[in-house]
C-alpha cells in the first residue's frame, strides 16, 4: 500500500528576468471536462454525455493503473542473464559490436534485475515483443522484437535468444511476487519482411501497388516497407486476434502495448481484437502507440475502439521544445489543457507520459547541441519533474534514470554494466555528468508520486501560465481527498523578482483545499535539489522569488 501525504507543494523553478503574465485558469476534477468561456477562463462542464461514449471509458482499473510507474525495457539491450542462448535461433544474428544485431539481453536478465527496478520505484515493466524473429536480412536482425516470423497455424514461438515460455512465466511470477506488473508489446499491423506467413499467405497482405486505392494510406499501405496485414479480411482478422489471445493465455501479462496502432483500422480493434483478448483477461491495461504530435482528437478512433491509454506524443514534443530547448512553458500548458479538454480528465489521467523512448532521440539529444553539460542535466531534471507531476501515468525508458544521451541507433545502446551499483554511477561518456544524481532524482520523484494520491488521480487546476509574457512561469494545483499538491515551473536561469501564486483566490481551487492551507502554514522542501528550505503561506498566496533553476517538493510542517 502506498502512503498518501496530507498536504504538499511541489515547486520547480528555472527563471528569467521580465514581468509576469498571469494566464487563464482551468478547474477540473476527475469527473468533469472543461470548456473555455468568452473571458478566457474555463467553466466546469459535466461530462456525463461524454462518459457514455466508449472513448471516455476504460476497462483497466484506474485505481490500479493511475498509480503505476511504467519502465520500458528493450529486452535484448538490458541484461544478459543466460549466455547459453546468445547464439540460439537464426544464425548470424548475434554480435554485441553491431547496432543491428542481438546483444544477449534476455528474460533471465530481466528477472535478475527486478531488485534494481524495485529500488528505483518501478511498478510495471513494459518489454519489447517476444515473437520469434525473421532471419538475418541485409545485415540486420529483429533484436527489437518487431520483425515477427509469424506462421499459419500460429506456433506461438518465442525468440530463442530471449528464452522460453517457462522463462516468460517465471518473469511474470517474479514481478507479481515483487508487487509489479508486466506490459507485453504486441504487433498486428505487420510481420517481418521474410516471415513464413508472407510465403504461406501472400494475399493476406496489402499490395503496395494498389493499397492507396483502399483508403487512408496510413492504414492500408506498408510502414517502412514491412508486409502490411489486411485486417479487413475476416480470415486475417481472426488469425491475428487468436494469435494475440494465445499470448495472453500463455504468458498472462497485466497489460498490452500495441505497436503502430494508428496504422491499423480502429474497427478491427473494436470488433475483433478487443473481444478476443478481453475474453482471456477482462481487466488488461491496453496502451496504444499513436505516433502523432498533432491534435488530441487524432487519438479518438483508437480510444473509442477500446484502448485504455495512449502515449502522449504531443506532450512529449512540448516538453522537448519548452524544457529541453528552453522555450515557453505555454507549450506545455497548452498540451495539458488540450488533452483534458478533448478527452476529459478521467481519460487524461490514464494517458501515458514520457520524455523519450526507443523510437525517438534521448531527451537532451533531441533538445539540440551547444548546451553546457550542467545545463543539460538541469533541463533533464525538470523534464523528469514534469513527467512525475503532470496528469497521466509516467513511463521511463531504460537509461532515463541515468541521463542517457543519443539518437538512433545510440538511443538503443546496451544498459551499461556500471548502472547497477551507486558506486559505479560515476561520469561516463554518452550520459549526463552525474548518472548517480539523475538516478537519485528519479527515485525521489517516484517516491513523491507514490506517496501523494493527488499526483496519481488528483483533479487539476491551472493557476498560472506565461501567456506570452516574459516571466516563464507555469503553476497548477492538484488534489485528491486530503492529498494536495501545488506545482510551479519557472523556465529561465535568471531572477525575475517575486511572483505570488494566488491559490486561495475566490474562484480558484476548492474551498476545502484553500482551508487546508491557512495563512501561517509553513511548507518544507522534501526533494533537496536547490529550492528554498521552507515557504510560508501569507495572504492566501505563496510568494516565490526564484533565483536560477531548481526544483522543490514541499509538504506542510
Amino acid at each position: 500500500m502506498r502512503r498518501a501525504a496530507s498536504l504538499s507543494l511541489v515547486l520547480f523553478a528555472c527563471g528569467a528576468p521580465g514581468g509576469s503574465a498571469h494566464g487563464p485558469t482551468y478547474d477540473v476534477d476527475a469527473s468533469v471536462g472543461v470548456t473555455m468561456d468568452a473571458g478566457g477562463d474555463a467553466g466546469v462542464q459535466d461530462s456525463g454525455a461524454d462518459a457514455a461514449d466508449a472513448s471516455t471509458r476504460t476497462s483497466a482499473d484506474p485505481d490500479v493503473w493511475q498509480k503505476q510507474l511504467i519502465y520500458l525495457v528493450m529486452t535484448d539491450r538490458f541484461f544478459d542473464g543466460d549466455t547459453s542462448n546468445d547464439a540460439a535461433g537464426q544464425p548470424g544474428c548475434f554480435d554485441t559490436a553491431s547496432p543491428s544485431l542481438f546483444h544477449g539481453g534476455d528474460l533471465a536478465g530481466l528477472r535478475a534485475k527486478i531488485p534494481y527496478l524495485r529500488d528505483l520505484g518501478v511498478t510495471a515493466v513494459w518489454i519489447t515483443p517476444l515473437y520469434k524473429q525473421t532471419p538475418l536480412r541485409n545485415g540486420a536482425c529483429g533484436y527489437h522484437g518487431y520483425w515477427a516470423d509469424y506462421a499459419d497455424p500460429d506456433d506461438g514461438a518465442i525468440e530463442p535468444k530471449m528464452g522460453t515460455l517457462a522463462d516468460a512465466s517465471a518473469l511474470v511470477a517474479d514481478l507479481h511476487a515483487a508487487g509489479m506488473n508486466l506490459v507485453l508489446d504486441m504487433v498486428v499491423n505487420h510481420s517481418g519482411r521474410n516471415a513464413r506467413i508472407v510465403t504461406q499467405h501472400p494475399t493476406w497482405f496489402h499490395d503496395p501497388a494498389t493499397c492507396a486505392s483502399l483508403g487512408d494510406p496510413k492504414i492500408y499501405c506498408a510502414l517502412n516497407g514491412l508486409p502490411d496485414f489486411a485486417q479487413e479480411n475476416p480470415t486475417v482478422a481472426s488469425y491475428l486476434s487468436a494469435m494475440s489471445r494465445g499470448w495472453v493465455d500463455r504468458i498472462k501479462p497485466d497489460g498490452i502495448r500495441m505497436d503502430t496502432a494508428q496504422h491499423v483500422p480502429a474497427s478491427y480493434f473494436a470488433s475483433s481484437w478487443f473481444p478476443a483478448v478481453r475474453g482471456a483477461s477482462g481487466d488488461l491495461f491496453t496502451v496504444a502507440e499513436i505516433f502523432d504530435e498533432g491534435a488530441y482528437s487524432n487519438y479518438q478512433p483508437e480510444l473509442g475502439a477500446g484502448f485504455d491509454s495512449a502515449f502522449d506524443f504531443p506532450l512529449h514534443r512540448a516538453l522537448v521544445d519548452a524544457i529541453g530547448k528552453g522555450g515557453s512553458l505555454d507549450l506545455v500548458a497548452d498540451k495539458v489543457q488540450a488533452s483534458i479538454q478533448t478527452w476529459t480528465l478521467a481519460r487524461a489521467l490514464m494517458k501515458t507520459n514520457f520524455i523519450d523512448n526507443h523510437d525517438v532521440p534521448r531527451f537532451m539529444t533531441d533538445a539540440g547541441t551547444g548546451i553546457a553539460p550542467d545545463e543539460m542535466a538541469t533541463r533533464h531534471g525538470l523534464a523528469l519533474a514534469a513527467l512525475f507531476t503532470l496528469p497521466g501515468i509516467p513511463q521511463l525508458y531504460y537509461g532515463d534514470e541515468l541521463g542517457a544521451l543519443g539518437a538512433a541507433p545510440d538511443n538503443r545502446r546496451d544498459m551499461p554494466d556500471w548502472a547497477w551499483d551507486a558506486a559505479t554511477r560515476t561520469p561516463h561518456a554518452g550520459y549526463l555528468p552525474s548518472p548517480q544524481a539523475v538516478y537519485a532524482l528519479t527515485k525521489s520523484l517516484a517516491a513523491i508520486r507514490a506517496g501523494n494520491a493527488a499526483l496519481q488521480s488528483g483533479g487539476f487546476k491551472e493557476l498560472w501560465r506565461p501567456n506570452g509574457g516574459a516571466t516563464n512561469f507555469y503553476a497548477f494545483h492538484r488534489s485528491a481527498g486530503a492529498s494536495r499538491v501545488l506545482v510551479v515551473f519557472h523556465n529561465d536561469a535568471g531572477a525575475p523578482g517575486t511572483v505570488a501564486i494566488p491559490f486561495a483566490a475566490v474562484g480558484g481551487i476548492a474551498q476545502a483545499d484553500r482551508d487546508a492551507w491557512p495563512d501561517g502554514t509553513v511548507l518544507e522542501d522534501r526533494l533537496g535539489v536547490g529550492a528554498p528550505a521552507t515557504l510560508t503561506v501569507s495572504g492566501g498566496k505563496i510568494a516565490i522569488a526564484p533565483r536560477g533553476k531548481f526544483a522543490g517538493v514541499y509538504v506542510a510542517r
